[in-house]
């Protein structure tokens, strides 16, 4: 019998190394990690951005590296061969479709390839639908969006998702986000960023390509009724109801009706100006182009700007934003908020001094939310059991409801960790609390034929009826105080009215500061 060659020996795997063997480990336990998280989302009926952003995000891209050093493991074990024996590096595979363990192994490789493809387009798709929703914009970086999440879901664009707005659609704007969020990662990863956030946001989309979406800009809104319920910081927690039309009118020269507070729309009318301060509340010049192309230029009096530096100065188109800059993260001042809380029956307003109690606890300083919600229950119960104990007998389960109302109210709309509430962002809607319409409407913007910019209030409102006032109810017409304000009429709101304060007399009035104002102030 002949002699029996000896069977080649089966070169082995460019894989049997050990950084592929490590590499695949990693893409193991990621893809079962991956796998298992899935199957959590999908059965949860509750959607947790941690959950979203390991399984889309963060676990695939663990996997892929895994990937990536089995392929280096097994480049580097090829180099290694060809270095100490040529003879052992296997040769590039052949692809013979005649013989049957090629066809099996293309199959196969297909198969494989198209499950991999198909999860990566699914993994990516999922990736992407999870950046875009209000859960990852909101959620996953919790302490420093918290205050723009919560004030956002107390708001009135709660069904809006964040980046309808914050990016709106096409793919220029999403890459955009996209490399500003980049940024974001890093302050957040290295503790960079500012407490508060700060605002306005100076690279936001224009409104014209996304609030205008939903919003049309040349409907025509006539005057719209709007009830302001107001409670006093007297023992009684006096109601004081004004109702007052807000002229909004509209802005399209085809209706023929460019009057009222949105003539400032871009539609006949184009209104540029020069802000000097980060939250654009100094206005010094405006520039109006009307519908028929004519100029106007309007110069602060009181602080003009030079015409180099006007020159030089970033000039910004008007739109929306610029007096609705609070849409969507509206943080509500003490007095405003307790307001709507007695309107809405959370609060009792038989209660004796519960409106000032609620805004002094409220307006204190604290350096965390624990400690603001314990010195509210404190400073309310202690107030009540001292000085109304009978109240507090017979109340008690109504002053326990105001503890929670009110530490509720703080919880909604103050943020001391990020050093947020209403007074670090200016609401430009209205006058009483920021300058608002006042930084252009101030009666001190002159152009250089002497045209001024109107602070006449009727422009705007129309007073119809004061309870304060009722006799007067039955007429329209401009907003009249309730007392004869004699040389202080000159002045604004805000000369005397300080916001979340009792009201104080511009001068000392002494003994008599228990007097009604129309005992010294008739009406006429």
């Amino acid at each position: 019998m002949g002699e029996i060659e000896p069977l080649a020996l089966k070169r082995p795997s460019l894989f049997r190394n050990y950084i592929s063997f490590v590499g695949a480990a990693i893409s193991i336990a990621s893809l079962a990690s991956d796998v298992l998280l899935f199957f959590i989302e999908v059965t949860s009926t509750v959607e947790n951005p941690y959950v979203g952003i390991l399984t889309y995000i963060i676990i695939p891209s663990v996997l892929m590296f895994g990937l990536f050093v089995v392929v280096a493991g097994m480049i580097l074990e090829r180099r290694r061969r060809r270095r100490s024996a040529p003879s052992a590096i296997m040769a590039y595979p052949k692809l013979d479709l005649n013989d049957p363990h090629a066809r099996r192994a293309l199959l196969a490789f297909l198969i494989v390839t198209f499950f991999f493809v198909s999860g990566s387009a699914f993994v990516s798709y999922r990736a992407f639908e999870f950046t875009e929703s209000v859960t990852f914009c909101g959620q996953t970086c919790h302490t420093v969006m918290k205050p723009e999440f919560t004030a956002y879901e107390a708001g009135a664009h709660a069904r809006v998702r964040c980046v309808d707005c914050h990016v709106g659609s096409g793919a220029g704007w999403y890459a955009r986000s996209k490399l500003s969020g980049a940024y974001q990662l890093y302050a957040v990863t290295f503790n960079k960023f500012s407490r508060p956030i700060t605002t306005p946001v100076h690279n936001l989309r224009p409104a014209p390509e996304t609030c205008e979406q939903c919003h049309w800009p040349e409907k025509f809104f006539g005057a719209q009724m709007k009830v302001f319920n107001r409670y006093g910081y007297d023992e009684h927690n006096t109601l004081r109801q004004r109702r007052m039309l807000i002229n909004v009118g509209g802005g399209s020269p085809t209706t023929g009706l460019v009057t009222g507070i949105h003539w400032h729309m871009n539609i006949a009318n184009e209104i540029t100006y020069i802000a000097t301060d980060e939250h654009r509340q100094v206005i010094p010049w405006v520039r109006i182009k009307d519908r028929e192309g004519n100029i106007t230029e309007f110069y602060d009096r009181t602080r003009p700007l030079p015409p180099d530096q006007v020159a030089a100065a970033t000039k910004r188109r008007m739109d929306c934003v610029d007096c609705h800059n609070r849409p969507a993260h509206v943080y509500q001042p003490p007095d405003v908020a307790v307001d709507q809380a007695f309107v809405a029956g959370r609060l009792d307003p038989s209660i004796p001094y519960l409106k000032r109690k609620a805004v002094e606890v409220l307006s204190g300083s604290y350096e965390t939310t624990p400690q603001a919600l314990t010195s509210i229950d404190k400073g309310l119960n202690d107030f009540y059991q001292t000085n109304y104990k009978d109240v507090y007998a017979q109340k008690q389960a109504a002053i326990k409801g105001a503890v929670t109302e009110v530490q509720r109210i703080f919880q909604t709309y103050f943020f001391p960790e990020m050093k947020t509430d209403w007074e670090t962002h200016p609401n430009n809607i209205g006058h009483l609390y920021f300058a608002g319409c006042f930084r252009c409407h101030d009666g001190e913007h002159v152009s250089n034929t002497g045209k001024v910019i109107t602070n006449n209030c009727n422009v705007c409102h129309t007073m119809i009826y004061d309870s304060m006032n009722p006799a007067a109810s039955v007429k329209t017409g401009p907003f009249q105080h309730p007392v004869d304000l004699g040389a202080l009429a000159e002045h604004k709101c805000d000369y005397c009215h300080k916001p979340n304060k009792p009201f104080q007399h511009p001068v000392n009035l002494g003994d008599i500061s228990q007097f009604q104002c129309v005992e010294c102030h008739p009406k006429k």
